[in-house]
């Protein structure tokens, strides 16, 4: 069985060493250890050239100075295309994350960057909150937690005093030596510890539409797709008022499209099966109409005329088609459990609401 790609991800801000030591927990500490076959940092445009400096430059490096002292690590891949940069509504890289806009175009960025690499089912994704600031970690954790598979882990390294924050350890080298607090004090990298602390979190992934995992998606509008869906659906039919209410969403149809649905939300919460324009009853879709707009009214007289043999096939079609319509415009991505569904295969398919009949009120 060929083994998964391994893909390391994490956020960092002013302090790449996170990366290095959550490597070294992870390809050394670690218990059989799990060594990434790539790696990927999101990050600021300040953190990104901390990165590029402390952790990429060909002599001093730090991440090349690790795959030197453990050879296990030498054929991981981590270049300056995979530092993904924190953009702005302008395109432009953000120099930090301090206002709710900042942190909300990071929560898209690691929204959409999670979702790719989670979308090849042959990988396995190990993500690292220890970095960055205090959203960010958020924020990558929520995301994995929306898009995980099985497969996919989530951790938090730490590292014991003093060398938690000290600006010249990045790992304890293969070699160890001398080191110096902020202060002046000397300590020494083989009494440094090293450890894992690896998070249970929920996977929901299984539990969402197709839709509400898109890359696109931003990170709020997956939030509400998700929160809608595991929601159990309610409808409201209010006749009087002449809406329905959706959820939470109230929504004004044109008459003659709310008494068609109302006629279809009446008959799933009598339990009757879908129907067919063939075997359709104008007479309970008629009834409603005359409540919204009178019996005298010229559009439901034309509308009675048209359906004095039976409802036609283009007409029905059409009324589904345009309530549906209305529906996904009002409710976009929440829309999925309120709409008018399709059940049965083409030419003798029949049409009804899918919603639980006890999810259904009023008239």
């Amino acid at each position: 069985m060929t083994r998964r790609r391994r893909i390391l991800l994490a956020v960092t801000g002013l302090s790449p060493q996170i990366l290095t030591e959550t490597l070294y927990a992870l390809a050394v500490v670690r218990q059989p250890a799990w060594i990434p076959d790539e790696i990927h940092l999101v990050t600021s445009r300040e953190g990104a050239e901390r990165a590029r400096l402390a952790l990429l430059d060909p002599a001093q490096g730090q991440f090349h100075a690790f795959r030197r002292d453990y050879p296990a690590a030498r054929e991981i891949r981590f270049g300056v295309d995979n530092i993904h940069l924190i953009r702005g509504a302008d395109g432009q890289p953000l120099s930090d994350i301090r206002t709710p806009p900042d942190n909300a175009d990071a929560a898209d960025t690691i929204n959409a960057l999670v979702r790719r690499l989670t979308a090849d089912p042959d990988s396995e994704l190990h993500v690292s909150i220890a970095g960055g600031r205090k959203t960010m970690g958020f924020y990558l954790g929520y995301c994995l937690s929306l898009a995980a598979r099985p497969q996919d882990q989530l951790s938090h390294v730490l590292v014991s005093e003093p060398f938690e924050s000290l600006p010249d350890f990045y790992y304890p080298p293969a070699t160890p030596r001398l080191l110096h607090t902020r202060d002046g004090r000397p300590i020494h990298t083989a009494d440094a510890r090293v450890m894992l602390a690896e998070i249970p979190f929920v996977r929901l992934r299984a539990l969402l539409p197709a839709a509400a995992l898109a890359p696109e998606l931003s990170f709020s509008d997956a939030v509400a797709a998700t929160q809608a869906h595991i929601e159990q659906a309610h409808l409201h039919i209010d006749l009087e008022r002449q809406q329905i209410q959706c959820g939470r969403t109230t929504l004004v149809l044109a008459p003659q499209l709310l008494a068609w649905y109302a006629w279809l939300a009446r008959r799933r919460r009598q339990n009757l099966p879908p129907v067919r324009h063939t075997d359709a009853d104008p007479g309970e879709f008629l009834a409603l109409y005359a409540r919204l707009i009178s019996v005298d009214a010229v559009a439901w007289e034309k509308t009675a005329a048209l359906l004095t043999d039976g409802i036609p096939k283009e007409f029905f079609e059409q009324k589904c088609a345009k309530t549906n319509n209305q529906i996904k415009k009002a409710l976009g991505l929440y829309a999925g459990p309120y709409l008018i569904s399709r059940q049965g295969r083409y030419p003798l398919s029949r049409h009804g609401l899918t919603l639980d009949a006890e999810c259904i009120a009023g008239e």
